[in-house]
């Protein structure tokens, strides 16, 4: 594909239009795009399988703002295929009937992304499964969400997963750069580092910031914005949410909940809970790591622990929420109470490092089958 000239596509005028400058900036080529270098240097698996036009089902996760979206439009743009793009939280099995119809008739290879995947019920999962077994679709499934909890293990069987990381500093700090070039942007060295540091590896975050503190500032006398530190912060304040569940209040909240359900703080464990839940996460995350801290944490000083987890977990997919919370709270109050052990995860871990750092080690003969 041939490389786009942006110059035209970034001046100001256009900036006002619908398409926001996240999605004008999404690279157009795999040359243009920046980070995931794990999964896309010369001569990777999945670099291979785009370049040569041969890839496989897969499935993108990771954070927000990564390029998962960007590379499979990139995928997209340099497929001979036909190309056929939907929504899981729109659109439903007659729509996926519709398309693998097409694609059988016509018989010529058929790309079907379908973004926000663990939107699909198991249903409607199941209806990609054929199409995905005898190859007359290739799938792109796109979720920010863990795929091993949220898609059939059939549906995973049949498809390569590829983890997508939070850009680094280094990386944003190339779109910035990109940015600035392209609509002329002074950018102070604190203005950068604040976008920087608060898009927490997020680059649509990134741009987002940028384009409100761009439409919003007024060019000098060299036909320059200067973006001061004042501006990012503005900027930056505009888009930050109390609670973002894809960024570091996320794992932060998650973090003070569990320690504080660790060190027997059964009040402040339910205020994280109360946060998490008015911010919209998902009860199944919480309860998951709900049945993960009673065998880790609390383990054989309480058994009763895991096996209450286990069935509060059956509870909250059952009921869902607004009841579920109260499921969760009578947990949370429990693991909180509980008397603690570490010792299985500790014991195992322990298991684990002699295997990979000592011989192995014959199974005795008075252990064996008979």
């Amino acid at each position: 594909m041939k490389n786009t000239d942006y110059t035209d596509l970034f001046q100001k005028e256009n900036i006002s239009k619908k398409e926001p400058l996240a999605s004008k900036m999404s690279p157009k080529t795999l040359d243009q795009f920046v980070g995931q270098k794990h999964i896309l240097e010369d001569g990777k698996l999945l670099r291979r399988a785009v370049d040569s036009d041969n890839l496989s089902s897969v499935i993108f996760h990771g954070p927000s703002g990564c390029g998962k979206s960007a590379l499979a439009k990139i995928i997209a743009n340099k497929t001979e295929a036909s190309f056929y793009e939907i929504n899981a939280v729109t659109s439903g099995v007659d729509e996926l009937r519709k398309i693998v119809a097409v694609a059988e008739n016509t018989g010529k290879k058929t790309i079907l992304l379908v973004d926000e995947i663990h939107h699909f019920n198991k249903s409607q999962q199941d209806c990609l499964l054929p199409s995905v077994e005898k190859g007359t679709i290739t799938m792109i499934g796109i979720t920010t969400e863990n795929p091993y909890f949220y898609i059939n293990s059939a549906l995973l069987s049949r498809s390569m997963v590829f983890e997508f990381k939070k850009l680094t500093e280094g990386e944003l700090k190339k779109i910035l750069d990109r940015v600035a070039s392209e609509l002329k942007i002074n950018f102070d060295e604190a203005a950068e580092n604040h976008l920087i540091k608060y898009s927490a590896g997020d680059a649509r975050r990134l741009l987002n910031a940028v384009e409100i503190g761009y439409s919003t500032s007024c060019k000098n006398k060299n036909g320059f914005i200067d973006f001061t530190v004042s501006v990012a912060e503005e900027s930056i304040q505009k888009k930050t949410v109390v609670y973002d569940k894809n960024g570091d209040g996320h794992y932060d909240t998650i973090s003070a909940f569990i320690k504080s359900m660790r060190q027997g703080e059964t009040d402040n464990a339910l205020y994280w809970l109360a946060k998490m839940l008015s911010a919209g996460e998902d009860p199944r995350f919480i309860i998951r790591r709900l049945v993960i801290f009673a065998s880790e944490d609390v383990g054989n000083a309480d058994p009763l622990a895991l096996i209450l987890a286990s069935s509060a977990l059956k509870v909250v997919e059952f009921i869902g929420m607004p009841e579920s919370k109260i499921v969760l709270s009578q947990l949370t109050i429990y693991l909180a109470r509980a008397k603690k052990s570490r010792e299985a995860i500790d014991k195992i871990e322990e298991s684990v490092k002699k295997i990979e750092k000592e011989k192995i080690i014959d199974v005795p003969q008075n252990l064996k089958n008979k």
